[in-house]
């Protein structure tokens, strides 16, 4: 089998990956979690050793929200370009964890910072891929007022991804309400994008949901804590929702 070839196991040829900041800072409330930050790369990896070709977008929650700040009084514009600035901090750990095990990376940032990241273009990211390159995308979308799901959504179609997985702390999927606060909340299998919208599910912001249903882009939400729950999706296994 040659190197660009993707085993018959994988159920996908290219990916988005989208975490939140806050799943790289394990069980501290602020900041980075080496520990952590190695586990998930190591998912990656596994993944990656498939044959499959990953994107990643990871938020910034860990280290600065912009909303948050917006919310305190920072005028808004200013606190979303912070809080894509801690975006591209959560893309360089994450590009050290991966390369430390064997894996090449590229941070690729919306807002151009040379000396640390690769500003973003198109047909060079899609080069990455195609040299099985992990390409992590940073700083959102480069533009005040659109949040990470909404670049991580984005990105995929620029990059012609087959579908976003998005790795969540402490679910196994989408209910119709919070299961950490209801007994009887009910997991979905499957849902269309109309029915996310419609039931004002907390998956992705409704710019990122429409903008996936427009251009019928998979959605696959997943533990993102279960050990090999990634690699065991990626292989048509485990325990998630799909959006369509």
């Amino acid at each position: 089998m040659s190197d660009d070839t993707v085993p018959a196991d994988a159920t996908f040829n290219r990916v988005m990956l989208k975490i939140s900041g806050e799943a790289l800072m394990g069980d501290q409330g602020f900041g980075l979690h080496p520990p952590t930050i190695e586990r998930i790369a190591k998912e990656v990896k596994s993944v990656h050793d498939m044959g499959v070709e990953i994107c990643m977008v990871i938020g910034g929650g860990n280290v600065f929200r912009g909303l948050s700040g917006a919310a305190q009084g920072m005028e808004r514009t200013t606190a979303d370009y912070m809080g894509m600035l801690a975006t591209v901090m959560n893309a360089l750990a994450m590009q050290s964890a991966l390369e430390g095990l064997g894996v090449f990376t590229r941070v690729i940032s919306a807002i151009r910072m040379d000396e640390v990241a690769e500003p973003y273009i198109r047909r060079r990211a899609v080069r990455h891929l195609e040299k099985k390159r992990v390409c992590i995308f940073a700083a959102g979308t480069g533009n005040p007022y659109f949040t990470t799901d909404t670049a991580a959504t984005l990105r995929a179609n620029e990059m012609a991804c087959e579908a976003i997985f998005m790795g969540k702390n402490g679910v196994d999927g989408i209910y119709d309400k919070d299961p950490a606060e209801h007994d009887d909340a009910v997991r979905y299998d499957e849902i269309t994008y109309d029915e996310v919208l419609a039931k004002r599910l907390r998956v992705m912001d409704a710019s990122a949901i429409a903008l996936a249903r427009d251009n019928n882009l998979p959605l696959i939400v997943f533990p993102l804590d279960e050990p090999g729950g990634l690699k065991g999706i990626l292989a048509g296994k485990g325990t998630y929702t799909k959006v369509v």
